[in-house]
């Protein structure tokens, strides 16, 4: 028997990267999974990839109107739900003096407030002893040139965590986050950089970091999954950081 056996799981942003992986994982482990994406093509392709025990859901984290129906849509699936991970975000970054007003309200749009109605809206579906697992950063822990929405915004995310826990602790529902360090993912391609300025950026970061490498997808899912079964069940509230000791070996 998987870890996840009989078990029901939302992971929000599923298509690429940490999602995908996390989604890949949950399956493995005897879970049906739903997932969201932005874009039919693309969500239509990864529930393929899936299998039989995935569906998919049209969702964009920024857009309220789609999230106040995600539950109805959910419920069309499945009455309740066991695991929500809110997964979805990107960043993009920029110097302090260039910071616009758009770029602000963007990023805490779709990291702060898409997060939190995310759970808000899902909350009603999560069965007692359910577990919730939000994706925050490990930009959190240090300070970071030109990322300064891009960390406020994922430590909201970070505090959501311990405040989420203390409400929901009645209810029996764990809250946890994981840190993820860098990670090969498509996460840059969304920054508006252009591919030579990608490669620039991968080339300059990769020596920093304690492996020299980054983590792959299915390194941060397996802390994921950790949080989401059983063998966690005394965790709330807790921060898992999965970035290699990047934040704290220099």
């Amino acid at each position: 028997m998987g870890k996840l056996t009989n078990k029901t799981a939302f992971i929000s942003g599923g298509t690429s990267g940490i999602g995908l992986a996390t989604a890949q994982e949950f399956i493995h482990e005897g879970a049906r999974v739903i997932i969201t994406g932005r874009y039919e093509e693309t969500l239509n392709q990864a529930v393929a990839l899936l299998g039989p025990n995935a569906h998919g859901i049209v969702c964009d984290n920024s857009a309220m109107s789609d999230i106040h129906q995600l539950a109805e849509r959910i419920k069309a699936i499945t009455p309740t739900l066991d695991i929500v991970f809110a997964n979805a975000g990107y960043g993009k970054f920029a110097p302090v003096d260039i910071v616009s007003e758009a770029l602000f309200d963007e990023l805490f749009t779709v990291l702060v407030k898409g997060t939190f109605f995310t759970v808000q809206q899902l909350l009603p579906l999560v069965r007692e002893g359910g577990s919730v697992i939000l994706n925050t950063s490990v930009v959190t822990a240090y300070g970071s040139q030109n990322a300064s929405i891009y960390s406020a915004a994922k430590a909201a995310v970070q505090s959501f965590s311990k405040t989420l826990a203390a409400e929901l602790t009645a209810r029996r529902i764990r809250v946890n986050a994981v840190s993820p360090g860098y990670t090969e993912t498509d996460g840059f391609t969304k920054t508006g950089m252009t591919v030579e300025q990608i490669a620039g950026v991968k080339e300059y970061i990769t020596p920093l970091l304690p492996f020299r490498r980054f983590a792959m997808p299915a390194e941060i899912a397996n802390a994921v999954l950790f949080l989401a079964s059983d063998d966690a069940s005394y965790l709330h509230g807790s921060e898992i950081v999965v970035d290699g000791g990047y934040s704290v070996i220099r």
